[in-house]
């Protein structure tokens, strides 16, 4: 029993209890990943075959974590010694992408698809609109793409969207409609759809079901209280009549209703397996007891969640220092000021984070490190929503799938090659046998140049490819006549190609759809584990992010800013009801717990807000922890305020 070892008693029964349904309550920094890794290297070690374990998570960090983890650990046991004897570690969306590819989506009939990223699905609404004559100036294709998914992911369909009662939701359903027609010509497929087509697959697809619970006889659902009900049916079907199933969550870490999340899911699981076994993690290894007490103090107020109690085995540490700032400059300075004290004592920028509820509260913040020349690097766009990558990334799905409009429409005169728009709508209106003249030889070569990447592909690495393709497509001559911000463009394509290193091992074209598969599904935290590793730059710098993007993170140092009614709690909080009237309080708890040494919460008394200047009063939340520790601050021969009342 050598994966009992160094884990505490709560640990050891989650790990023990093998069989039948199983509730890991995981409160913040108790070690749940370990104990899911010891957990299924429990069961590899008393027989279980490793491919008959699966593990479900939500970002490819995190499922990248969990892999080389059980990896490492399972290397113990003699009985496994091949690569390919591991068990399978996903996300959600991955394991939809496996599964469609392996049985075929639209009811089996389609096996080879493009996945849609974000920006490929915003141009086929726009598209749609176009279609039935609308105006995208005038109807907001991302909100009409906000109502589309919202419905999906509850398991409605566009003719239900036809008939609601709201007239926005009826053009949506419109609009829905339509985008699906595109969608199907395309062979297209979007996030939403991977996880709903293996709904439809698990529960519709009598052989796909049979296969998957007969190939895993044990499930695992990490973050289960982030789950949607797309997400929850998929669980369930994949359980099957075993009920092996072990869903590890924290209820007062549901943060993520407005994506659709549904805390039900959690707290109800006892309800949906009444037999189910429930192992409380409550001791934290990761903050100080002064940080844990405080957490646990502001948590407690809510009613929605599985009671429980953290505490730590760590010392007391520091008081959690308070400060009153004048306005959201006053705040900025203070902050940075702090942080010029922490580097100065030896701690590293990156162990530092500043959190904030909205975007929009960075700027100020920013300014403040420009003026201290202190580095920072703020959570912003992702590597590849960058135009360059995406550019070479629609080089590659057109290749591979010339029925891709998609991509086409967003490469062929990328870079500029003479093909107006007047050409391209006559291309996809009427074929290429309605051109003529110059257009004709345009979009000839546009096509041979990609029959040329999909027999090069074949033959070369993922890397190699890449590089052929930013060549030949013309974009590396013309991003160095581009003397504005070509070079940047080629140094991204750069990195793009060391990335693309990781993939050279994978034989024939699989490396390349694993690339373009991890480019479509990379998240916000998966971005900024990679911008730490970017070969380019070791990004060194304080980190400033959105509480919600420091979700699964830490940092020895952590400021939680803009506390003040209205904008921490969200003044859209006074207007929620049961358990979405608590998530603010949740979102109030991760941001604390991300704090392993020191919490700093700042507010301001003044605060513009499109322009307006508004006298702000303090946060509930910073009444909910008791005097005994904090200390409240201000900043010499500045004009802070040192208390505040509510």
């Amino acid at each position: 029993m050598q994966f009992l070892e160094g884990l505490n008693d709560a640990q050891k029964k989650a790990v023990l209890a093998t069989q039948g349904p199983l509730l890991i309550v995981a409160g913040a920094g108790a070690g749940k990943t370990k104990t899911i890794v010891h957990r299924i290297c429990h069961l590899i070690e008393i027989g279980t075959k490793p491919s008959e374990i699966l593990a479900v998570t939500f970002t490819n960090k995190a499922a990248k974590e969990m892999r080389e983890r059980v990896i490492s650990q399972i290397q113990a046991i003699p009985a496994v010694l091949r690569e390919d004897s591991i068990p399978f570690v996903s996300t959600f969306h991955s394991l939809g992408v496996f599964l469609l590819r392996k049985f075929g989506a639209y009811n089996g009939s389609v096996k080879r698809f493009t996945i849609l990223d974000d920006g490929d699905t915003m141009s086929l609404i726009k598209e749609s609109l176009q279609y039935f004559g609308l105006d995208p100036k005038q109807n907001e294709p991302r909100s009409i793409r906000s109502i589309i998914s919202r419905s999906a992911n509850d398991l409605l369909t566009p003719d239900q969207l036809l008939n609601d009662s709201n007239p926005r939701n009826r053009m949506s359903g419109q609009i829905w409609k339509r985008y699906v027609a595109l969608k199907h010509e395309q062979k297209s497929l979007d996030f939403d759809d991977l996880l709903l087509e293996t709904v439809k697959l698990l529960e519709e697809n009598e052989t796909a079901r049979a296969w998957c619970h007969d190939t895993w006889h044990y499930v695992h659902i990490d973050e289960y209280q982030d789950t949607n009900e797309v997400q929850y049916r998929i669980a369930r079907a994949l359980a099957g009549d075993r009920k092996n199933l072990c869903v590890v969550g924290d209820s007062d870490q549901s943060i993520y209703s407005w994506r659709g999340a549904n805390i039900k899911n959690i707290l109800e699981f006892e309800h949906d397996y009444p037999e189910a076994t429930v192992v409380l993690l409550e001791e934290n290894y990761r903050s100080t007891k002064t940080v844990i007490a405080a957490a646990n103090e502001i948590v407690n107020k809510n009613t929605y969640r599985t009671p429980k109690q953290l505490f730590t085995n760590n010392a007391d540490g520091e008081l959690i220092s308070v400060y009153a700032a004048y306005d959201e400059n006053d705040e900025a300075k203070f902050i940075v000021e702090r942080c010029v004290e922490q580097l100065d004592n030896g701690v590293a920028p990156d162990d530092i984070a500043i959190l904030f509820r909205t975007n929009f509260q960075s700027r100020a913040i920013e300014e403040a490190f420009l003026s201290y020349n202190i580095p920072y690097q703020v959570l912003g766009v992702k590597f590849f929503e960058r135009k360059e990558v995406k550019d070479v990334l629609s080089y590659i799905r057109a290749a591979q799938n010339p029925d891709s409009l998609v991509d086409i429409k967003r490469i062929i005169n990328t870079p500029v090659r003479g093909i107006g728009k007047v050409t391209i709508v006559k291309l996809f209106a009427e074929g290429k046998e309605s051109l003529s003249g110059k257009a004709l030889i345009s979009v000839t070569k546009f096509y041979e140049l990609l029959e040329n990447i999909r027999e090069y592909s074949e033959l070369h690495s993922v890397s190699e490819t890449i590089k052929y393709i930013i060549i030949e497509s013309g974009m590396q001559h013309a991003y160095k006549e581009d003397k504005v911000d070509g070079e940047e463009r080629l140094e991204n394509l750069e990195e793009l190609v060391t990335l693309a290193l990781r993939y050279d091992h994978f034989d024939g074209g699989e490396g390349l759809e694993k690339l373009l598969e991890d480019a479509t599904l990379m998240s916000d935290q998966d971005n900024l584990a990679n911008d730490l590793g970017s070969t380019k730059n070791n990004n060194a710098g304080v980190k400033l992010m959105t509480i919600h993007a420091s979700k699964g993170l830490e940092f020895g140092t952590v400021f939680v800013t803009g506390l003040e009614h209205g904008l921490f709690p969200h003044e859209r909080d006074s207007k929620l009801t049961g358990a979405d009237a608590e998530e603010e309080r949740r979102l109030m708890y991760v941001a604390v717990t991300r704090a392993r040494r020191k919490l700093y919460l700042t507010y301001a008394s003044m605060r513009t807000i499109f322009g307006m200047r508004d006298v702000r009063l303090p946060s509930e939340f910073l009444m909910d922890v008791p005097d005994e520790y904090i200390e409240r601050e201000s900043r010499s021969g500045e004009s802070g305020f040192t208390t505040f009342y509510l």
